[in-house]
């Protein structure tokens, strides 16, 4: 059987060595088929398959610079390291697991499986993905309370698998901080030392920067008795703007439910939102309970220019 010099298989504890060519006798049954097609169609009797071109042979021999070079740099790829970081934490991707997912070489590079590098990287975000996931927030009362919500890290898996295999074909060790799809402020703690507090059960909002409490002010969130309890969670500012009216579902004679001017408006949970309500006349205790609002944080209105201030996306 003719074959091409190729790099040998992983064998733990071996290095990559060349496996040579052979020239053996196997026919291409493509051309052979052309060939005897051409014979019978002329009325030949005899063909040479030698000089047909019958025969396989080798394109690639032993001596091949470029096939040495791939098995020197999968070789590489024994002794590498790919360190990656999640803050504080490290995950090691050593060499001998690398070399389990090579398979040889495919178009002058090294051929790794795809299947098994997306495993792994799915296997990182798995662990160190936190959005959606449990976290324990500190309030500023000092309670403790376990959260989740659509903020906080999330690897673009897809992206990373590509940047692992490409990675990998340097056989180059690396220190690598992943590819995300979402991030949050600190890799430690996803909301870093720089936040709003919404204490739905003290009706009352503070601004946290650089750890300490720079603005806080009573208020009313979503009315407990029509279930337009103010959902809890982890959540990003998705922007802020000024002079904004606020509407509530569409009515079949096409009015709103309600419609209400706000001068500061600071959404974070689709049309949930901070803003301030001037048709209110006190904050905080229980009026959420039964005079509550849709779902938003009402907040005093001179105190709502300062947050909107502090705030960003």
């Amino acid at each position: 059987q003719t074959c091409d010099a190729a790099v040998s298989p992983y064998v733990q504890g071996q290095p990559f060595v060349i496996i040579p060519e052979v020239q053996g006798n196997s026919v291409n049954l493509e051309k052979l088929t052309a060939v005897l097609e051409a014979a019978v169609n002329s009325g030949n009797t005899t063909v040479n398959l030698e000089e047909a071109g019958c025969y396989d042979t080798v394109t690639v021999t032993a001596e091949n610079e470029q096939l040495k070079a791939l098995c020197d740099t999968m070789n590489q790829c024994r002794e590498m390291t790919i360190t990656y970081q999640f803050g504080s934490q490290s995950q090691v991707l050593t060499g001998e697991t690398i070399c389990t997912w090579l398979q040889g070489t495919a178009d002058g590079q090294i051929d790794v499986n795809y299947d098994q590098a997306a495993a792994y990287v799915k296997s990182l975000a798995d662990q160190y993905d936190t959005v959606g996931k449990a976290r324990t927030f500190s309030t500023v009362s000092g309670k403790e309370v376990t959260l989740t919500g659509p903020y906080g890290w999330q690897m673009d898996q897809a992206g990373e698998t590509a940047a692992l295999i490409s990675m990998i074909r340097t056989g180059q060790s690396q220190v690598r901080e992943p590819l995300y799809a979402k991030s949050g402020a600190s890799r430690d703690n996803d909301w870093g030392n720089t936040y709003v507090e919404i204490d739905l059960t003290g009706q009352h909002v503070y601004m946290i920067k650089n750890g300490a409490v720079v603005w806080d002010a009573p208020c009313v969130t979503g009315n407990v008795s029509k279930n337009y309890t103010t959902p809890e969670g982890i959540y990003s500012l998705t922007y802020k703007e000024t002079d904004r009216i606020l509407r509530g579902a569409k009515k079949a004679d096409g009015t709103y439910e309600y419609e209400s001017h706000v001068d500061y408006w600071m959404p974070f949970n689709g049309g949930i939102g901070l803003h301030d309500a001037n048709w209110r006349g006190s904050f905080g205790g229980q009026i959420y309970k039964t005079n509550g609002s849709h779902g938003c944080i009402n907040l005093p209105p001179s105190k709502t220019k300062a947050l909107y201030d502090l705030v960003y996306k």
